[in-house]
């Protein structure tokens, strides 16, 4: 079997911004889509339960409550095309290519429609006879031509499955399957709760299947949208109803930390080259619990017949390659660090419970505004110290904003990136006072990298709303030394096995560490980034062993893996 190590910034194969190419596209998670303003106060928006199909080598994404849906041709640049043939009112679309014919179903609506011209958002209904009435729908054709129908989303009944007949109507064959059921005793990720710590079934929901290596991987969703917890798991069988048996390390898709949280809900598929992705819901659930955005994952197999989504480094610049590329043997890093967080931040003006240092935390769930929306409205950060910076992302808050019923029209933001060695001398590093698209999620690039101490973001144009920032973070190199290892200590429960308590020295110079674990000291593919120097994670498998390591991050970089702990 092909040797398999986590992957960390600090021991993978990093690629410098000189190399990226039309190869290597740059992209960043949450995906930088103009997401649908929600009807109603406080302003918020949506897109979640993604599903992203390629059909006649275009990708296209589906999403719930969207006024449509989205085209591409890299998976990092978005257009939206809009359409009033599709039910998008309902939730959790699906979408699949059957016979060369892209097909579309949604929850509780029993038509599936056909594409009769998708990029012009052209859609006609066919004729249904499944007699079903469900949620979270998935389709998936095998390759011997037959088409199975999955669906499930509650906190007690399970998920389901049937074949199907798309020349019949979607007709069923057979009798309905049941395969997965809620089991909390033995399973701690499907708990409720931002750190799986409560004692009740969550939703079990969103079941899609992908087929690798003559292998039926049925993915399913827990425990619960709204909580950074929110993750997919694997169940493995030899044939597309089962009988299916639970990947030991039961999730493969997860992000419970980091700049956002959430990666569950999504689909598992391949792109032209042969790459396999996983895009997902994430979770901001401040305004609504339904806040939410879409992620991007690189997925790889393992020889034995395992599933595993790189989640941690997207919070960091990466790349989309656009040619076969080995996800189990390095990871599409650009080999970035966050210069900003923690850093000095000042603004023009601030609302009340918005400060400054709200956009530099690193986390989505809370944010600057100033008090208005007015032209030259302005963010600075201070890093303390000249750093070569590579990139900044802007995530935009839309504070202050109407509603959609409101206010139909989305905030085009127009703004410019300034950079400055001394704080009073600036220079312009990105100009975008002439922006006409909707990109609250932007990603900038400075590809010939800055050399600066001092970053600054101004707004250009009057808004309807306040000037307001999630983070404005800046990626780059620090320059300075990385972060020595740390000895790593981890207990498990021995009265509740879906526990096990992690804790550590904190070591100097460090902002941060990443948790990684999983079922094989070889196979250590579960990613949690924290802050603090110990961690409870509640979400093992209990019927498997565990291993456990620390790997301290700063903004010069990662630093040594810990010892690695097992614990039966």
């Amino acid at each position: 079997m092909k040797k398999l190590i986590p992957i960390a910034l600090g021991i993978c194969v990093l690629f410098n911004l000189s190399q990226a190419d039309e190869k290597r596209v740059p992209a960043i998670n949450p995906i930088n889509l103009d997401y649908k303003i929600m009807p109603g106060n406080p302003c918020q928006r949506h897109a979640a339960d993604a599903e992203i199909v390629m059909y006649k080598d275009r990708y296209y994404l589906f999403a719930s409550k969207a006024d449509g849906y989205w085209s591409s041709e890299d998976l990092v640049n978005w257009k939206h095309i809009p359409t009033a043939d599709l039910p998008l009112e309902n939730w959790a679309p699906t979408a699949c290519v059957i016979n060369g014919e892209l097909y579309f179903f949604v929850s509780a609506q029993p038509d599936i429609f056909k594409a009769v011209d998708v990029d012009k958002g052209k859609w006609e209904k066919v004729d249904s006879k499944h007699g079903l009435n469900i949620t979270d729908p998935a389709l998936f054709q095998d390759d011997d031509g037959r088409v199975y129908l999955y669906w499930g989303c509650a906190n007690a009944a399970p998920i389901m499955g049937v074949e199907v007949d798309p020349n019949d109507g979607f007709r069923q064959i057979g009798v309905q399957k049941e395969l997965i059921r809620h089991d909390i005793k033995t399973k701690g990720w499907e708990r409720p709760g931002d750190n799986n710590d409560q004692e009740k079934n969550g939703w079990n929901e969103a079941p899609q299947m992908v087929k690798h290596g003559g292998k039926y991987f049925l993915q399913y969703a827990s425990p619960g949208t709204e909580y950074v917890s929110y993750c997919d798991s694997a169940y493995v069988s030899e044939s597309p109803l089962g009988p299916f048996t639970l990947q030991d390390d039961g999730m493969f898709s997860y992000k419970p930390g980091g700049f956002i949280g959430g990666a569950g809900h999504g689909n598992t598929f391949k792109d032209r080259y042969g790459n396999y992705w996983h895009v997902t819901t994430q979770v901001i659930a401040v305004r609504d619990y339904l806040e939410r955005r879409i992620g991007l994952f690189p997925v790889f197999f393992t020889d034995d017949g395992r599933i595993y989504a790189q989640t941690e480094f997207t919070d960091r610049p990466f790349f989309v390659p656009q040619e076969k590329f080995d996800f189990a043997a390095k990871a599409p890093t650009l080999g970035m660090n966050i210069l900003s967080y923690g850093k000095t931040a000042k603004a023009s003006s601030s609302e009340p419970d918005f400060p400054p240092s709200n956009a530099v935390d690193e986390n989505v769930k809370t944010w600057w505004s100033a008090k208005t929306g007015n032209k030259g409205e302005r963010f600075e950060i201070d890093l303390g110290k000249p750093m070569n910076l590579k990139a900044a992302h802007v995530n935009f808050a839309d504070h202050g904003m109407r509603g959609r019923a409101e206010n139909p029209i989305p905030p085009i933001y127009k703004y410019k990136i300034e950079v400055s060695s001394d704080g009073k001398n600036w220079k312009t590093a990105a100009d975008m006072s002439g922006n006409e698209s909707d990109e609250p999620h932007k990603l900038v690039m400075f590809d010939r990298g800055i050399k600066a101490r001092y970053a600054a973001i101004e707004n250009m144009s009057d808004l309807d709303g306040k000037f307001s920032l999630y983070d404005f973070r800046l990626f780059g190199n620090g320059g300075g030394k990385k972060p020595e290892a740390t000895e790593l200590t981890a207990t498990r429960n021995p009265d509740d096995r879906r526990t096990a308590k992690l804790s550590w020295e904190p070591v100097k110079g460090a902002q941060g560490y990443v948790i990684r674990y999983g079922t094989a000291k070889n196979r250590l593919f579960l990613e949690r980034t924290i802050r603090d120097t110990g961690v409870t994670l509640n979400t093992l498998n209990t019927n498997a062993p565990y291993y456990f390591s620390v790997t301290p991050f700063n903004e010069s970089g990662f630093g040594k893996e810990s010892n690695i702990v097992r614990q039966e």
